[in-house]
């Protein structure tokens, strides 16, 4: 059965995948996710074929000149630029859309057209349109019916034509805008028809990624009547090769109405032949229905592991599309050979059995998603960190931020590659930590080498102990994100015998305390001289020297006060204790919703001054359970999990973030959630559903039951693990990833005396409250 965008969203989502056993003692069934989910709104997903983690993103195009369509697509626009093999899930910064392929009737043209006049340009309407994992259908006007699907590093197209001729056009011209990018965005292309008939080429692309590299090779089934290539300013090419800037190819067809044409297309960072051999190894046979169903095979192994009873089926649809989400990136990087481009710009090969990835939104990610893959799907997580490691050793700027196709952006703030690593350690994924620690090291010590945006002000965060405001933009958040990137990478370096290098980390990973104001218990915008701006609002975003210049990063000041993450029991204190900290929480959540008029659209999804659509505060719901009032972490979570997230296309309260919003529901839902990732530690909330069953530590079951759960019941009365009373209000990674049943009793009412205790409450810097 296909499913289609309506019959999602009214709601007949749940059927159960064909899967094979996932070690369940009971078998429960398996939502369908909804792949359209996120993509309206703000969400910037995209409907595609993709694989787990996968290389290849052959989805729809819809526009390229917002911020909505940060990933090619967005619900609503009413027109298909054509198909795409690389793209990006949940981003509020675009990039890809390599190899653009149009499959259409009548008249050639050439240029897309505005997205208010499809008919003047190669744009076409469209109807019918249906996803499922691994595979993508829709009708075009021009009659052709188009179908996607892929392998990890191929795309492969079925277009069904009317009887009578056709064309398909490729543009490698095709690319997200964005006004404030200097020119030229494409350099160094190339097209070339090869004797065999195969379609090679490659582009250099300066958009997000600066001077990307990406080659393809592509086959197609029927050989076409007349090839017509076009270089610079679509002038026509003679012969069967062109390069230039921005490069075209128009295949003709006399007759394509007696059989589906197939397209099968392989992808490279390195190089032509790493293209031809990705496709001779992942395309070795024509055809397009056994590619389909492997894809689709694979997608309900790595779905299968998730199930869960009870709620609506609006909220387990939901449940299954964070879960897809989740294993969208980061994307494949090395070829079938393991040869791959890395940040150093050489090329590399991955050791036997190793890989290289891409798309890392480490900014995002190292709060749920990298979390979630630990426990989840540990094997992959393994490989994940062991090429982060291999990042940190060759990128001149040390552990990751934010990496993508071969290329540090820099976007953000910190090295959150390194609490990644750490928490991968800590929770034991086996790896070669200390061989990351010199670039750890020379990033947290080294005040000469070289920094990009993300690593500004780290001399005087060091000197000073914070980031000055009137010298670096985002001072606030950088001194407090920088101070959990020290926390995290003390953990490595006492782990790698660096104890003196260790505890000086640990010191200075208490920094944060000198951007909170105790006199206002705000996160607070401080000079060089040691004086705090003195027009302070926490509505605002900073003091604003310069239009663009912000104080805190994508957050205001009531967001940036609940930042931390690592010494929650230190801010409590530096607020003045339990009940100062618990009132000042109170006021986050209750405050007026107002925000200037220059806040960012990443802003989004408030509660008071809460901001779930963003990063910085997510774990804010959750600190309650640090002062011992639980009950209210439980019920800010039920009203989060069932406000912010929608059985619909704009069902994601803001950008997906490669995944990280996912992540935050499918912890929260199922009860627990990492505030400190690198503690080892999760903070109860309260399940959302009656029972799931997750696989955790590569084999093992656990069950988590909510007894007594309904709309009207999400308070915590009790706990029990594998059938022992447990009061605490929190859980180790080590006891939950051997499996077992986790067991909570709801009620309509608060049990304060749940979790209460301070030898209940959840550990912060590696210890119990005092």
């Amino acid at each position: 059965m296909i499913l289609t965008r309506r019959s999602l969203l009214a709601g007949t989502a749940i059927a159960s995948l064909p899967i094979g056993s996932v070690g369940a003692a009971v078998p429960m069934p398996v939502a369908r996710p909804n792949l359209f989910v996120g993509t309206g709104g703000d969400g910037h997903t995209y409907p595609g074929a993709v694989m787990p983690f996968g290389m290849v993103q052959l989805s729809p195009d819809t526009d390229v000149e917002r911020w909505d369509t940060c990933s090619g697509y967005h619900l609503g626009d009413g027109s298909i630029m054509g198909f795409s093999h690389t793209h990006l899930s949940g981003t509020g910064i675009g990039d890809m859309l390599d190899v653009l392929v149009v499959p259409t009737r009548g008249e050639l043209k050439l240029v897309p057209g505005p997205l208010s006049d499809p008919d003047a340009g190669y744009r076409q309407r469209y109807s019918d349109e249906q996803a499922q994992p691994g595979y993508y259908r829709v009708k075009l006007e021009s009659g052709v019916l188009a179908e996607l699907t892929v392998t990890e590093r191929t795309g492969w197209h079925r277009y069904t034509y009317p009887k009578g001729p056709g064309h398909v056009l490729v543009d490698l011209s095709h690319l997200v805008l964005d006004k404030s990018d200097a020119k030229p965005l494409i350099t160094d292309a190339e097209l070339t028809i090869e004797p065999d008939g195969t379609i090679t080429g490659t582009r250099r692309v300066f958009r997000w990624a600066k001077g990307r590299r990406i080659f393809f090779a592509m086959q197609l089934s029927k050989k076409p009547t007349r090839i017509q290539l076009y270089g610079d300013g679509d002038t026509p090419a003679n012969g069967t090769a062109v390069k230039g800037n921005r490069l075209k190819a128009a295949l003709f067809f006399d007759e394509l109405g007696d059989a589906p044409l197939l397209i099968r297309c392989g992808i490279s960072a390195v190089d032509v032949a790493g293209a031809k051999a990705n496709l001779m190894a992942e395309a070795k046979h024509w055809d397009f229905d056994r590619t389909r169903r492997a894809a689709m095979t694979r997608w309900a192994e790595a779905l299968g592991g998730v199930r869960v009873e009870g709620g609506t089926s609006d909220q387990q649809a939901i449940m299954a599309s964070a879960n897809y989400h989740t294993l969208v990136a980061p994307t494949l990087f090395s070829d079938v050979n393991g040869r791959y481009v890395g940040l150093d710009g050489k090329v590399h090969t991955a050791p036997a059995g190793q890989f290289a990835y891409s798309t890392f939104s480490t900014w995002d990610t190292y709060r749920a998603l990298h979390p979630w893959l630990i426990l989840t799907q540990p094997a992959q997580a393994k490989k994940l960190i062991d090429d982060i490691i291999r990042q940190t050793q060759q990128s001149a700027y040390g552990p990751p931020v934010w990496t993508l196709q071969g290329k540090e952006t820099g976007i953000m703030i910190g090295w959150h590659g390194t609490p990644i690593m750490a928490e991968a350690m800590v929770k034991g994924i086996p790896a070669d930590y200390a061989a990351a620690w010199p670039g750890i090291a020379k990033r947290s010590f080294d005040f000469s080498a070289p920094d990009m945006d993300n690593s500004k002000g780290r001399d005087l965060y060091d000197s000073k102990g914070y980031v000055p405001a009137d010298v670096w933009f985002e001072s606030v958040s950088r001194t407090q994100e920088y101070a959990y990137d020290d926390w995290a990478a003390s953990h490595i370096a006492r782990r790698v015998g660096q104890t003196a290098q260790a505890d000086r980390l640990l010191k200075r990973s208490g920094n944060w305390r000198n951007v909170i104001d105790p006199s206002i218990n705000f996160a607070r915008p401080r000079f060089s001289d040691g004086s705090w701006w003195k027009d302070y609002d926490p509505v605002q975003l900073g003091h604003m020297p310069k239009p663009w210049w912000r104080d805190y990063t994508e957050a205001n000041g009531w967001q940036a006060t609940f930042l931390n993450q690592h010494d929650v029991y230190g801010l409590i204190r530096h607020m003045g204790g339990d009940a100062k900290f618990e009132a000042k929480l109170d006021e986050l959540f209750s405050a007026p919703s107002t925000l200037p008029k220059n806040a960012p659209p990443d802003i989004s999804g408030l509660v008071g001054q809460y901001a779930h659509g963003n990063e910085p505060d997510q774990h804010a719901a959750y600190l309650y359970s640090y002062v011992g009032a639980p009950w209210k972490t439980q019920r800010m979570v039920r009203r989060l999990l069932t406000e912010m997230y929608k059985n619909a296309p704009d069902g994601i309260i803001g950008n997906d973030d490669c995944g990280q919003m996912s992540a935050w529901f499918l912890f929260s839902a199922l009860g627990f959630y990492p505030v400190d990732p690198v503690s080892g530690a999760y903070v109860f909330g309260g399940p959302l559903f009656d029972r799931a069953q997750l696989m955790v530590g590569g084999n093992k079951t656990l069950v988590v039951e909510a007894k007594g759960n309904g709309p009207d019941t999400p308070y915590v009365q009790s706990v029990t693990w594998n059938g022992r009373p447990w009061t605490k209000s929190w859980i180790d990674h080590a006891t939950l990833a051997k499996g077992g049943t986790l067991s909570f009793t709801m009620g309509a009412q608060p049990n304060p005396a749940f979790g209460r205790d301070l030898k209940d409450r959840p550990p912060s810097f590696d210890h119990q409250p005092a």
